[in-house]
């Protein structure tokens, strides 16, 4: 099958070479995705992840040398613009929002139905983030669990120019490139940003984009 010159390139690390063949399948199936890379343990994936330079990397929670986890932990994300697609067959709200928290932006069910999966990694590509209505739920409890802020949360005042920024940051974009597309300064966005964390009572940009997915200001994967 021809693909397309603007193909999503895909990495996969996964211990079960099973799994690892089955999703190499599919992904090859699809005319906007290619396999970039493979790896079978954690190691392997934090030496694989910075020569391949995938656009999206499907993540095994649970492998042998290094877990998922430490994956996210120990390559350096900031430097590349790959996008995390965690794969886990546990919904262990603590991994997942560890995940999260490491800069993961979807989390897949291993049990998850194939185009689903697919659909997964178009979005998260795009920027958005993808969790499905029940983990989402989940994280949403965990970030607010101990949260002192629940009545700014119930009703945000927020400016149309504050919602903007909310929503360019929960599709992934950083404060220079808000700043491109609003046609303001860096310094401006970060000034807003400071009045909307206080507003909503969010502790970080994950927070926030979760916040704006909670509140419908953008959709989650569903």
């Amino acid at each position: 099958m021809a693909k397309s010159k603007q193909a999503i390139r895909v990495a996969i690390a996964d211990d079960h070479p099973i799994f690892r063949d089955g999703l190499r399948k599919l992904l090859e199936a699809e005319e906007d995705m290619v396999v970039a890379g493979e790896a079978s343990n954690g190691a392997e994936a934090v030496q694989m992840i910075p020569k391949v330079k995938p656009d999206v990397l499907l993540l095994d929670l649970r492998m042998p040398d290094k877990d998922g986890l430490t994956v996210l932990e120990e390559v350096n994300f900031d430097s590349l613009t790959t996008k995390v697609i965690v794969l886990t067959a546990s919904e262990e709200e603590r991994d997942i929002v560890r995940a999260m928290r490491l800069g993961a932006r979807g989390v897949v069910l291993k049990q998850t139905a194939t185009e689903m999966l697919i659909k997964s990694i178009r979005k998260v590509h795009q920027g958005e983030i993808w969790l499905d209505k029940r983990m989402m739920a989940e994280v949403m409890r965990a970030f607010t669990k101990s949260s002192e802020q629940g009545a700014k949360r119930d009703k945000p005042l927020l400016s149309d120019r504050e919602k903007e920024i909310v929503q360019h940051v929960a599709q992934g974009f950083r404060n220079r490139e808000i700043g491109e597309k609003l046609f303001i300064s860096e310094q401006t966005v970060k000034n807003h940003l400071h009045n909307i964390f206080d507003k909503l009572g969010v502790s970080d940009r994950l927070e926030l984009a979760l916040y704006a997915i909670h509140h419908r200001l953008i959709e989650p994967g569903t």
